[in-house]
């Protein structure tokens, strides 16, 4: 069963020191692996993190803004989780984790944030991965395990893909989720696969520790340009699969092989301005 680091216990933040790795199985196959340290903050308690080097809505070296994640418009985000999770049916009396590239002199770009969920007893109950692309746009995917049970290693959290990510992916097929944690490490699996099958896989993963001031700081020395990096990264490899002829479809392809047979399911059962609440692996649009 998957919890919330317990060591020490009342640490308000963690910071995770480890890398990404990602590899495209086809039709070129493309593998590249970069360091990377994240944050992850419990929510409830994210006031008391506020500090001369760690900055809550306000400019440090690095800093968590609130208007960055959720509904991005600068409230509360314990709350909003939580009325997310309500309204899914899940257990929303636990603890609330947000794991995210903090902003790093100013500047985050967050391909995927992690917000766990966890019920009172400290079970992982939802895991909600926000997603962003370069072009602007982002798209939540609200995750848990089937009949709403506790999520563990061997717990597979799936949903169809929805946003455009990369101008080398259509929008089609979907996303097969692991979590693994221990006291120590976490780690999440992504596999991507489209009508053909599996096609990418993504692993984000490392080694916890409190979030001090010595240990952030030190974070910072070795990556000083984390966040840029992850923007500079992002193209560096699109030129790579480009010069690879990998096929390109844009920022605005045409829709999938599946996505117009989705479309036209969602719309039967949810036509134009009607309201619904999502169900546990559906996706929420802030």
């Amino acid at each position: 069963m998957n919890r919330a680091p317990t060591e020490p216990r009342d640490s308000a933040a963690w910071l995770m020191i480890g890398q990404v790795m990602h590899e495209r199985l086809r039709p070129r196959h493309h593998r590249f692996a970069y360091p990377v340290f994240y944050v992850r903050c419990n929510l409830a308690r994210l006031a008391t993190l506020d500090s001369g080097w760690f900055g809550i809505n306000r400019w440090r070296p690095l800093s968590l803004f609130a208007r960055d994640h959720g509904p991005c418009d600068g409230s509360d985000l314990d709350t909003w989780m939580r009325t997310q999770l309500t309204a899914a049916g899940l257990p929303a009396d636990g603890e609330i984790w947000l794991q995210a590239f903090p902003r790093v002199f100013g500047y985050a770009f967050n391909p995927v944030s992690f917000w766990f969920c966890h019920d009172r007893d400290g079970a992982l109950r939802a895991l909600l991965a926000e997603v962003r692309n370069t072009f602007g746009a982002r798209h939540s995917y609200l995750l848990s395990a089937p009949n709403g049970a506790p999520i563990d290693a061997s717990t597979e959290l799936t949903c169809r893909k929805v946003l455009h990510v990369s101008p080398f992916c259509q929008v089609e097929g979907g996303y097969r989720f692991r979590v693994r944690e221990t006291h120590s490490t976490s780690s999440v699996a992504i596999d991507y696969h489209d009508a053909d099958g599996l096609l990418i896989r993504t692993v984000l993963g490392g080694r916890l520790r409190p979030l001090t001031r010595a240990a952030a700081l030190g974070a910072l020395a070795r990556q000083p340009l984390l966040t840029l990096g992850v923007v500079v990264r992002i193209h560096w490899q699109a030129l790579r699969l480009f010069l690879k002829k990998v096929p390109f479809y844009g920022k605005h392809p045409a829709p999938g092989r599946l996505a117009e047979a989705l479309i036209r399911h969602r719309g039967a059962g949810c036509p134009p301005g009607s309201t619904r609440h999502p169900s546990p692996t559906e996706e929420i649009q802030p």
